[in-house]
C-alpha cells in the first residue's frame, strides 16, 4: 500500500465553471457597427439607477438543487452561534425527522424557501420585513 497522496491535476483545479445566473450572449448581437461621434444619438444621463431590467426567475416554485455536483461557490461568514445551530438543525433533521443532510443542503433548501416567500409575497416578504428591521 502506497503512502503518497492523489492530488488533482491542473485541469480539474482550473476548470471553466458556468454562469447558470447570467443568460449566455449571442456573439452576432455583441458586434457594434462604427458610428461617428457627430451622428451618434445624445448619451443618456446616468442617474445612478439601474436602466436594465431584472432578470426575473420564471418559475415560482423552483426546487433547490440538492445532492449533485456543484460548480458554484460562495463563501459566508457567520458567527459561533450562528453554525452551532446550523449544526443544531441538522442533528434535528437526522435524530427526529431520519433526514440524513448537510449543512450545504438545508442552506440551499432554506434560500430557496426565502427567495420564494421573496418573489411571492415581495415587500411584505419575511426577508424584506428582517432586512428591514420589523
Amino acid at each position: 500500500m502506497s503512502r503518497r497522496i492523489s492530488l488533482p491535476g491542473a485541469d480539474e483545479l482550473f476548470r471553466k465553471t458556468t454562469l447558470s445566473a447570467v443568460p449566455a450572449q449571442d456573439e452576432t448581437a455583441t458586434e457594434v457597427a462604427p458610428t461617428n461621434r457627430a451622428t451618434a444619438p445624445a448619451q443618456v444621463k446616468k442617474t445612478g439607477v439601474r436602466n436594465t431590467p431584472r432578470r426575473r426567475p420564471n418559475q415560482l416554485d423552483r426546487s433547490p438543487s440538492g445532492r449533485e455536483k456543484h460548480d458554484e461557490k460562495i463563501t459566508v461568514y457567520i458567527s459561533p452561534e450562528e453554525l452551532f445551530d446550523l449544526e443544531q438543525a441538522r442533528l434535528l433533521l437526522r435524530g427526529d425527522l431520519g433526514l440524513a443532510v448537510d449543512r450545504g443542503r438545508i442552506v440551499r433548501e432554506s434560500i430557496a424557501i426565502v427567495i420564494a416567500d421573496l418573489e411571492s409575497k415581495g415587500d411584505q416578504s419575511i426577508i424584506a420585513r428582517r432586512l428591514r428591521g420589523r
